[in-house]
Parts: structure tokens; C-alpha cells; sequence
């Protein structure tokens, strides 16, 4: 099972503020940049991500329902921070692979053990 929602609520004021200072840069997280659909404030979420298919899968560690999966799916697009270098990623789709097969060994195992099958992959705009 992916991580509890209320942990998520947690992370959002304790974890996240400090992880997203070094997921910009650390291999295999990075900062997604979203714009909230009703508030249209800017947003910030550390993520676990890797290349994948020329673009980049997003692991949905909290499952598919998170404010910021929603607020992506519905611009079409977002930008995104990873390895010190900003991208604009278009054309986000969950997809799901409960072998996740895409991550890396050492990793898919870890994600195997949370039950994490769902994530977003997202190719680069133009």
C-alpha cells in the first residue's frame, strides 16, 4: 500500500521543506512545479523520479489521487526541477506496472515493498 494520506500531510510541513533543498540536485528525486486548480497558487513536491521512454517517471508514492497529480493532469503540463536544471514536461499519464520494472533494481525493490504500482510519466515540451 502506498504511503497513508495523513503522512503526506505531515511530510507537506515537515519533511518536504527540507528533502525539497536536496531533491533538486540528489539522483532520483526531483521538484515537481505545479499550479493549484482552484487556488492557482504555485506548488512545490519533492518526488522520486527517473528517465524513462525520453521523458521522465514520476513514482507515486502516495498513490494516484495527490492534489499534485490532479493539478498536473489538468494544465498538461508542469515544470520540473532535477539535477540543478529546470524543464518544462508536458502530456503527464498514470500508468501502472506493479513489477515496476522501470525503476532501478535497488529501488523497485523498495517500491515493491510500499506497494507503489501507479506513476506518472511525462515527456519533455518542445
Amino acid at each position: 500500500m502506498p504511503f497513508p494520506k495523513a503522512l503526506a500531510k505531515i511530510n507537506r510541513r515537515v519533511s518536504n521543506p527540507v528533502l525539497g533543498v536536496f531533491a533538486r540536485v540528489l539522483p532520483g528525486f526531483g521538484i515537481v512545479i505545479h499550479t493549484g486548480r482552484k487556488s492557482g497558487k504555485p506548488y512545490r513536491a519533492p518526488v522520486a523520479v527517473f528517465a524513462r521512454d525520453g521523458g521522465y517517471r514520476i513514482a507515486l508514492t502516495y498513490g494516484r489521487d495527490v492534489d499534485w497529480v490532479k493539478n498536473i493532469r489538468a494544465a498538461g503540463k508542469f515544470e520540473f526541477e532535477h539535477r540543478g536544471k529546470t524543464v518544462t514536461l508536458t502530456d503527464p499519464v498514470i500508468g501502472q506496472d506493479a513489477s515496476v520494472s522501470w525503476a532501478p533494481p535497488p529501488v523497485r525493490q523498495f517500491l515493491k515493498t510500499l506497494n507503489v504500482e501507479y506513476y506518472v510519466q511525462a515527456r519533455k515540451a518542445a
